[in-house]
Order: structure tokens, then sequence, then C-alpha cells
């Protein structure tokens, strides 16, 4: 079974994405408004670096 997490900044708004690192060998993430819908699978190494991006607004719109 999947255990999902969101993070603990989420302001209930439902303006979040949920992670999932129990599965071997990656990282899932979703909506957490939709959470029947897609999910991204990340290789673990892979996660770090998407973070550091995103922290330093490289992916800001």
């Amino acid at each position: 079974m999947i255990q999902w997490r969101k993070s603990s900044r989420s302001q209930g708004a439902g303006e979040c994405v949920e992670i999932s690192a129990n599965v071997v060998e990656a990282t899932l993430i979703r909506d957490s408004k939709d959470p029947s819908g897609p999910r991204l699978t990340l290789a673990r190494d892979d996660v770090a670096g998407l973070f550091a991006r995103i922290k330093g607004g490289a992916l800001d719109l």
C-alpha cells in the first residue's frame, strides 16, 4: 500500500502536492486535490535536484 504525506507547510486550501517515498527506488508525487489522477514518478536521485530548483525559483511561472 502506498502511503502519502503532505508538506507540513500545507495551508489546507488544497493547493499542495503529496509525496510517497515508500516505493522501491522511486518517489511518487501527486496533486492532493486529485488523488486518483496522474502521478509523477521520479528516481530518488532526481528528487533532491527538483526540490532545489523549486526552492531556488527556477520553476516559478
